[in-house]
């Protein structure tokens, strides 16, 4: 028997408690209709869109803290187990080594069940944001990165909570990254100029926002000074564009003092310093000497083949992407797991030094 109220009506509701203090959880959908915008709004400024203005960002935040509403890291985490796309973002697409590097990664994912999404940067700081904040949306599982610098902004994807393993270069974040020393790897091809009775070697390198870049300068003047040399004015930093090795190897064969080889930091600044000095008639191995970073498909077929530093790209991109796979699967120890690969160095003609033939046309 229902009891009876004055008047005969039914007995009132309790009222409604505000949302934000009810025991359900507020939801995304709620805070889309508090701040007054559609639910992918919401997302994209809880995860740090770029494409959010600031004064809606901020609306949508304090619509969230007005209902006390926080994201769902887990079921977040859980999605993107069921998202079966990995974003590969390189620096260069022109650069063989990330050919090689690409393979790596995707023979691992394929195994994994994983499709792989390359992206290429150009060593453009604005392309790799934008990917970046793309990849931070929730659509990916988790990204394999080549930062532009060592400043790179990944907060897209830490916000995001998506796992992130860096390669060739480092971040100042702390972060898992697979690398190979470029520093000892430069020291010991300027050592093997030197052997060969080359006594004035250049670097040539990229720019000095590029971890790699500076390492790999940093070995070539270790060298040096272990020989008792100086290296100033020997040193150019360029981007790594072919454009960029030829101009740096042009200043340096102009300049008072020109170098009698050269220590290279990537193979896309060799092309330029190849094309300056086949444009100068000058030959490998007798007039100048040249070893390279980097086993570029080109490199043994020229006549005579380019020495270089040999990198496993092939491996750094398959141990990333094991590591990457690791961390979606919540394995390993806190992040800032480094992986270090040896390099090889391929002696051929263009830097073992041969003595001009007495008897050629251009000696006499």
């Amino acid at each position: 028997m229902k009891p009876s109220v004055p008047g005969g009506d039914a007995p009132a509701a309790p009222p409604r408690e505000p949302l934000g203090h009810s025991m359900k959880a507020p939801r995304i959908q709620d805070v889309a209709a508090e701040a007054g915008v559609s639910v992918a709004t919401v997302s994209r400024a809880m995860n740090g869109a770029g494409s959010v203005s600031p004064e809606l960002k901020k609306r949508v935040q304090a619509a969230a803290r007005k209902l006390g509403y926080r994201p769902n890291t887990v079921a977040r985490s859980l999605r993107r187990r069921h998202t079966k796309i990995w974003a590969l973002i390189i620096s260069d697409i022109t650069n063989p080594f990330f050919t090689s590097v690409a393979r790596g990664v995707e023979d691992v994912a394929q195994k994994a069940g994983y499709s792989v999404m390359l992206c290429n940067a150009d060593e453009n700081p604005t392309k790799e944001a934008n990917y970046l904040q793309v990849a931070g949306q929730d659509q990916v599982a988790g990204v394999i990165l080549s930062p532009h610098s060592a400043q790179t902004d990944i907060s897209a994807l830490r916000d995001g909570s998506i796992p992130c393993i860096v390669i060739d270069r480092t971040l100042t974040e702390a972060v898992d990254s697979v690398l190979v020393d470029s520093r000892s790897s430069a020291r010991e091809a300027t050592l093997h100029l030197l052997a060969e009775g080359w006594a004035s070697p250049a670097c040539i390198t990229g720019p000095e926002d590029a971890s790699t870049a500076v390492e790999r300068r940093k070995g070539y003047e270790d060298a040096l000074r272990e020989r008792g040399l100086s290296a100033q004015e020997k040193t150019l930093h360029q981007p790594f564009k072919t454009e960029g090795g030829r101009a740096a190897a042009a200043a340096m064969l102009d300049s008072d003092a020109p170098p009698d080889s050269f220590f290279i930091a990537n193979a896309t600044l060799a092309l330029g310093v190849l094309a300056e000095l086949a444009e100068r008639g000058l030959r490998l191995g007798t007039d100048i000497g040249v070893v390279t970073f980097d086993e570029a498909p080109w490199a043994p077929l020229l006549n005579p083949p380019v020495s270089v530093v040999a990198q496993p790209a092939y491996d750094i991109g398959a141990e990333a992407a094991r590591l990457l796979m690791s961390r979606i699967e919540g394995h390993g120890p806190p992040f800032g797991r480094k992986t270090t690969l040896a390099t090889t160095l391929i002696v051929r003609a263009s830097s073992q030094r041969q003595l001009p033939d007495p008897f050629s046309e251009k000696a006499s």
